[in-house]
């Protein structure tokens, strides 16, 4: 007997579950697999979340298994970022028009400017995609180079993968560090696409001169998940920015 074929749904590309809490808690856990590889998935009910990790390769892992498997009309690379410059405030949803990776300058345009979203501040600018956790010299630095008002670590990555298989592609990013804010080094804390948070609180505890930016920078992080998670799981974003990119056979099923 057949298996039951899978609902075609939008694709959420997120790093790890503490960017989008309260939408991994309300949607349905489900595992799936994908050339071997066993993936998590939480399924809402236009669209599908999965959280693959930090990194580039991360994410170009996780894009490939949700694109083959959901059949996606769109990929969204969602999930934290930092400013690049006091334009762009803590808390803050941006869906860029560009992305950059840093690694070679390529670019991807992405599809928010065909959408309300995109008629709006939160809907301009361009994001950098950098190897690692950018500190506040990188940043100034990725400023300069790219034009960019925020970056990340996935997004490039993402739109490669949605490009290749033909498929539209979206940012959205909530601002979770500011443009000065100097940060503890993070980066020897991420393994394997994760972040060793016992590790980070064992090494920040006796540095009592890293507890304000860690504090805040927690803070920052609350707030940006929040609002991230307010935005995705908006029946006007889907209604207004993507669901015309169902056909209306797939829209009649969706909404029954």
């Amino acid at each position: 007997m057949a298996e039951p074929e899978i609902p075609r749904r939008i694709v959420i590309i997120a790093a790890l579950e503490r960017e989008v809490p309260v939408l991994v808690k309300l949607w349905r856990r489900v595992e799936r697999q994908h050339e071997g590889q066993q993936f998590t998935f939480f399924e809402g009910p236009l669209a599908v979340l999965i959280c693959g990790g930090i990194g580039a390769e991360r994410a170009r892992r996780a894009t490939e298994a949700a694109i083959a498997i959901y059949r996606c009309p769109l990929v969204i690379s969602a999930g934290f970022a930092g400013a690049l410059g006091p334009g762009v405030k803590v808390g803050q949803t941006i869906f860029p028009t560009t992305v950059i990776d840093a690694k070679d300058s390529s670019r991807w345009e992405s599809v928010v400017k065909d959408t309300k979203v995109g008629q709006t501040d939160m809907g301009k600018g361009v994001l950098v995609s950098f190897s690692s956790v950018a500190d506040r010299e990188q940043k100034g630095k990725l400023a300069r180079e790219y034009g960019a008002q925020i970056v990340d670590m996935e997004a490039a990555a993402v739109a490669k993968g949605a490009e290749a298989r033909g498929v539209p592609f979206l940012a959205a990013k909530a601002i979770s560090d500011d443009y000065d804010l100097n940060l503890p080094p993070m980066n020897k804390f991420v393994r394997n696409g994760q972040f060793n948070t016992l590790g980070f609180v064992l090494y920040v505890s006796p540095r009592p001169w890293l507890w304000r930016a860690v504090i805040r920078l927690a803070r920052n992080s609350r707030a940006a998940a929040r609002n991230l998670c307010l935005w995705l799981g908006n029946d006007v974003l889907w209604t207004t920015a993507t669901l015309r990119l169902f056909t209306p056979q797939e829209q009649a099923r969706q909404e029954q």
